[in-house]
């Protein structure tokens, strides 16, 4: 166990945790909401600091970033827990925590290496969420970031502010969902509120890390073409270059009576983002409309099959055809 950070202690040896939006009123003995944070005698604890329960080398385009370091690897970490409760957890045997906490103890520093070891240029903070693991992430970004690796929140988008910022120095990149345009949605579906993650998607540009948004199409749930243009809109409104993957979804844990997402649904999606002016969407989980195309000249600059890369026209950051500037970070460096 180790004391938490971004917590204020109250009478009564209760404890308010700062770190997510949820901002949770903890009693002694129990836990919040993630339920890996728990108060021992008016002290917040993290049970999760260096319990790995899964680690993995990933494509990055997994993640999915499709505008940072393409074609690279990352070292992939979570512990359990999660401060979300969505119907529709692809993760839901390690992120929905009821009692026992599992994982293999390893330090930051072994991180760190095993990413080295692995040829990685990254590491990912993913699966789960990172925000309930945040110390951890933050003890093994500080060293990664001193040894030339690059930190990758893959996340729902509800940390704290001020959480975000203490970290935002040692974080590069982040994919950040945004479910819905619906605070009922959020409510319902995943045991939240929307506004929090509207303005973390801001502050994380604003910050100067690099975002990329996806939005996971539910028959029936978030599919409103209404509702998906606003969705568009937001992004565009904040920077029309910032990735939006559109992804399908398939039957899971608590939703699993749901048909899956068709592709034309997809494509109408997709239609919906550019007509939005966004610059870059992608189809995700189905296998196509995953190519990057130069906004300006249409012609094609990142072919990919599956997770792999197979043409890369991007010369210097620029468009090898119309040599215009290509959003993202080491895109290609010739």
């Amino acid at each position: 166990m180790k004391e938490t950070m971004f917590y204020q202690k109250l009478e009564g040896n209760k404890v308010r945790c700062n770190l997510c939006h949820h901002r949770c009123i903890i009693s002694d003995g129990k836990r919040g909401i993630c339920q890996v944070r728990e108060n021992k005698n008016g002290v917040l604890y993290s049970l999760v600091y260096g319990k790995v329960v899964t680690s993995n080398v990933d494509p990055i385009e997994k993640k999915p970033l499709f505008h940072f370091y393409p074609g690279s690897k990352t070292y992939s970490i979570a512990t359990v827990g999660c401060n979300f409760h969505c119907l529709h957890c692809q993760n839901w045997e390690i992120s929905q925590v009821i009692n026992e906490i599992v994982g293999k103890e390893i330090t930051p520093n072994n991180i760190v290496k095993n990413a080295i070891n692995s040829n990685c240029q990254s590491i990912a903070y993913t699966y789960t969420e990172p925000t309930i693991f945040y110390e951890y992430a933050y003890d093994v970004a500080k060293i990664a970031h001193g040894k030339g690796l690059k930190n990758l929140f893959i996340t729902n988008g509800y940390i704290s502010k001020e959480a975000l910022r203490e970290i935002s120095s040692y974080l590069d990149a982040a994919n950040i969902d945004l479910k819905s345009m619906s605070d009922g949605f959020y409510r319902k579906v995943c045991g939240a509120k929307l506004q929090p993650v509207l303005d973390n998607i801001k502050l994380y540009h604003h910050l100067g890390i690099w975002i990329e948004v996806t939005t996971l199409i539910i028959p029936g749930y978030n599919d409103d073409s209404k509702e998906l243009k606003r969705i568009a809109e937001f992004i565009s409104d904040i920077d029309a270059s910032i990735p939006w993957h559109v992804t399908g979804f398939y039957p899971v844990y608590k939703l699993n009576d749901i048909s899956p997402t068709t592709r034309e649904t997809l494509r109408k999606v997709v239609e919906i983002g550019r007509k939005a002016g966004l610059e870059y969407v992608y189809q995700g989980n189905v296998r196509e409309g995953e190519n990057t195309y130069c906004p300006y000249c249409g012609e094609l600059l990142i072919e990919r099959e599956g997770f792999d890369i197979s043409v890369n026209n991007i010369i210097n950051r620029n468009c090898l055809y119309c040599g215009k500037h290509i959003a993202g970070k080491g895109m290609r460096k010739n």
